[in-house]
């Protein structure tokens, strides 16, 4: 169904000055105390009790990116299923894993793993004795950094498995990357 056209705008028709005084009083900003945040301590101060009240003070602090660490991690889950799965390496009766990264402990294990890793948690320990494993410290350097903060430093486009991160998430890369 068409639309009807709007009817003309009432607001200040046949008022000269549309609610803002006389017309010298529009000169400048000294009508409206002054342009943007000025006052905000002074004359507006009430205003900015009401409208605004954390805007002024200390609070906490942005911990600069650079500085932050991430580490690629896995659980105990996703190995266990790994090595049901036959993609891990066996020797002995036993499935051998190397991860350059954190091994958390959510998850059971149902088979004998060895992990070589360069941290863990505590869970990590008592879930792999149990089932007949180990883990042990990897003596690589230092861990990887997850993707996205390597990315970061380098200044390069962060990597998910082997792909741009975008298209390992389903979405197109904005320009096709040139190959050499």
């Amino acid at each position: 169904m068409a639309k009807r056209k709007e009817g003309q705008k009432k607001g200040y028709l046949g008022h000269r000055t549309h609610g803002r005084g006389n017309v010298k009083n529009r000169r400048g900003s000294g009508n409206r105390g002054g342009r943007g945040m000025a006052g905000i301590d002074k004359h507006k101060w009430s205003w900015a009790m009401k409208y605004i009240p954390n805007y002024f003070g200390k609070f906490g602090f942005a911990r600069p990116v650079h500085t932050k660490k991430t580490y690629e991690v896995v659980n105990l889950f996703d190995i266990n299923q790994r090595a049901l799965a036959e993609k891990l390496e066996k020797k002995g009766g036993k499935y051998h894993l190397d991860f350059e990264g954190k091994v958390l402990g959510t998850g059971s294990v149902t088979v004998p793993l060895v992990i070589r890793a360069h941290s863990w948690s505590k869970n990590v320990e008592k879930k792999l004795g149990a089932a007949g494993g180990e883990i042990s410290k990897l003596e690589t350097g230092k861990p990887k950094p997850h993707p996205t903060q390597a990315a970061q430093k380098s200044g390069a486009k962060p990597e998910a498995h082997g792909k741009p991160v975008a298209e390992a998430h389903g979405k197109s890369p904005a320009a096709p990357a040139k190959s050499s």
